[in-house]
């Protein structure tokens, strides 16, 4: 798992004055922005699409770190999707990849890391994907009917739905006639 606080702290400079009895505590900013998802290049970051899914799911990811026409060797091995490959995308100087993440994974933040070039010696950028039990979407409601075998009145064939619906009227009708002749006490 990634190590935020350190990173967050390796951007910012601390000073403590002490005087006295008196403490003071200054903070400057870095230079330049410090973005999470850097490697050591500084070229770009590691950007992880969706960046929260659960079990299951498949992921993209892409990077503008290694240039136009690079490559990187991909690494999901934290969340248990070993390594995968990152190739130069419809996009000018962007270069994409994909894994999918185990349906054992456990929940938590995991670190998914790219080194350009597949070499040892590449710029290194990561970024950050987070793992949950639940979904983040809304859950899809089901539309359309269902194949029962027994048909409806709502059926494809206006035929079969009269049909249906005149011998339900005579059933109705004979059932009428029926209950009213003993009721007069005639005999059937």
């Amino acid at each position: 798992m990634r190590r935020t606080a350190a990173r967050l702290l390796t951007g910012t400079a601390l000073a403590v004055t002490v005087a006295g009895s008196a403490v003071t505590v200054a903070f400057a900013a870095p230079a330049a922005p410090a973005f999470a998802g850097t490697g050591s290049s500084g070229n770009g970051a590691l950007e992880v699409y969706p960046a929260t899914v659960t079990p299951g799911t498949q992921v993209t990811v892409n990077t503008t770190a290694c240039g136009a026409g690079g490559t990187a060797a991909g690494d999901a091995s934290a969340v248990g999707a070993g390594a995968f490959v990152l190739a130069p995308g419809t996009h000018e100087e962007v270069a994409v990849g994909q894994f999918r993440v185990p349906p054992g994974a456990q929940p938590g933040t995991y670190e998914i890391v790219a080194r350009c070039d597949g070499e040892v010696s590449g710029p290194q950028v990561s970024g950050d994907l987070v793992v949950t039990l639940t979904s983040t979407r809304p859950p899809v409601r089901p539309r359309g009917s269902v194949k029962t075998g027994v048909g409806g009145a709502l059926g494809p064939d206006p035929v079969q739905t009269a049909a249906g619906v005149a011998a339900l009227a005579v059933a109705a009708a004979g059932g009428t006639w029926l209950l009213h002749r003993r009721a007069r006490g005639d005999r059937i």
